[in-house]
């Protein structure tokens, strides 16, 4: 198949050719009809983390059923799916639910396994799900890292309606997403960014207030969703009302944070971590997305562009997901 392949890590993608990925007999290939980044697309050219190479991106993809192994049941060549990018094993399933991704074993599409910026992409085939009803081909591959994500968080962090949820950041897929779902939950939603378009945006998007992510935030909410780290992360726990939620999936500006001992136990906050979702929180939150939950698509560009669309999200210019088609 033609594929986005990478070499080496640190390295830079290449377009070209590799074997098709090997149909296991209780697999489904998908031929993307559409794929989307994220900042793994990125962290994976710099060595963080190093995936088993050869290796082809792409965490979020929709497209067409190629084939199924001789196991599977209920999937045909033909299909439309969506991907579901969290992939763990049975029985961490079975042992666990939705708090799957925790356990030993457990993969991201696009990260341990290979991805869907290719000409196809092979999963278990409990990891695909039919394509949402009435939503386009760019909206299925923008929900499902990105929604699934920040569905996990604002559970995890009991967001209750009525509550204020602040999301950092607002602009990458996932704050963005997060800004959905706070709304739909019933949530008073605040944001902030550096960017004054993106505040205007999020607030016509449904959002009370907007913040310069570099000056004080005049509010204390009760959820605080935090993505971008070392930049943010004192700000971030200053906004947090007494006995409030912090919870956090990543850090684009880096790794390491400092928290004051004394602010966590006077305040009595929590500080959450969050990664990906389980199998019936991607079924949710993909019923929830044929329901017309809104999903924020910046940019689609061709795949033969991906270093153009690579480029995009490396400044930090889009607001919501940038996709790819492959048609």
């Amino acid at each position: 198949m033609e594929a986005w392949i990478l070499d080496a890590s640190p390295g830079s993608y290449r377009y070209g050719t590799i074997a098709d990925p090997e149909v296991g007999p209780d697999d489904v290939a998908v031929r993307p009809v559409v794929s989307a980044l994220n900042h793994m697309d990125l962290w994976l050219t710099r060595g963080r983390p190093r995936p088993t190479l050869p290796h082809v991106p792409g965490s979020d993809v929709a497209g067409i059923v190629a084939a199924v192994g001789p196991q599977v049941t209920g999937w045909a060549p033909g299909d439309e799916v969506v991907v579901n990018p969290a992939v763990a094993p049975v029985s961490a399933v079975v042992a666990l639910g939705d708090d799957a991704p925790i356990a030993k074993g457990f993969q991201i599409l696009g990260e341990q396994r290979w991805g869907g910026h290719g000409g196809l992409v092979v999963v278990p085939s409990r990891n695909v799900v039919a394509r949402p009803p009435g939503r386009s081909w760019a909206e299925c591959a923008a929900y499902p890292v990105a929604t699934l994500t920040a569905w996990r968080m604002l559970r995890r962090a009991r967001l209750r309606a009525g509550e204020r949820c602040l999301i950092v950041g607002i602009g990458g897929g996932v704050s963005t997403a997060a800004l959905h779902v706070a709304l739909r939950m019933g949530a008073e939603v605040h944001v902030t960014s550096r960017q004054a378009h993106k505040r205007s945006t999020a607030v016509s998007m449904g959002a009370v207030a907007a913040y310069d992510s570099a000056e004080d935030w005049p509010v204390r909410a009760e959820v605080v969703v935090e993505s971008v780290g070392p930049a943010t992360w004192d700000r971030s726990v200053r906004a947090l009302a007494g006995g409030g939620r912090l919870v956090v999936c990543g850090g684009t500006s880096g790794q390491g944070v400092h928290l004051d001992l004394p602010r966590l136990f006077f305040k009595q906050i929590e500080v959450i971590g969050s990664t990906m979702g389980g199998y019936g929180e991607f079924d949710e939150v993909t019923r929830l997305v044929g329901q017309g939950l809104p999903v924020s698509v910046d940019r689609v560009f061709p795949l033969e562009a991906y270093p153009d669309a690579l480029a995009r999200l490396d400044a930090g210019d889009q607001l919501g997901k940038v996709v790819l088609t492959h048609e």
